[in-house]
């Protein structure tokens, strides 16, 4: 497979994975061109490997752990009120506001927990492709995957009882 023909077929779900690793579509985008720039660099190996989406994902990843990238920060909005979520009739906006909550919960994880838990849930690896995307065991992801969810459910019935007392 050249290149040319990798993008086509991978460049909308690498944007799509950084997105939803970083929260930022800015950000997103540029580690998405950095990985790409690099790989292109490299496509003569990287394009022999049985799945070089996979590694990409890996340099993806990889950019988004660097200390390079701490300087970017995201901007997380708190949901208001917890009954806004529980109205009768559907809402589009409880959708975003769920999404919302969902954001500021992950923004409280370690970087390396948030892209265990957006490999295993949003892209559907299994845990050995997620310690080929980290560069770590399958034993390590699952630690990672229990610590994260453990966090946030810790945190998320904080936040109920936060809202429910104000």
């Amino acid at each position: 497979m050249d290149f040319d023909e990798f993008l086509r077929d991978q460049l909308p779900a690498l944007v799509r994975y950084a997105g939803v690793l970083t929260a930022d579509s800015h950000l997103a985008q540029d580690l998405t061109q950095d990985a790409l720039v690099r790989a292109h660099a490299g496509w003569a190996r990287i394009g022999r490997l049985d799945r070089p989406d996979l590694y990409v994902r890996h340099m993806i990843t990889n950019g988004y752990l660097s200390w390079r990238r701490r300087w970017a920060t995201r901007s997380v909005r708190r949901v208001a009120e917890a009954a806004l979520l529980d109205r009768a009739v559907p809402d589009p906006a409880d959708r975003l506001a769920d999404r919302d909550q969902l954001a500021a919960l992950l923004a409280t994880l370690s970087r390396r927990q948030r892209a265990v838990l957006v490999l295993r849930f949003y892209e559907g690896r299994s845990d050995e492709e997620i310690g080929a995307i980290l560069g770590c065991t399958a034993v390590t992801v699952r630690s990672h995957v229990s610590r994260a969810l453990a966090g946030l459910r810790q945190r998320a019935g904080a936040d109920q009882l936060e809202l429910s007392e104000s």
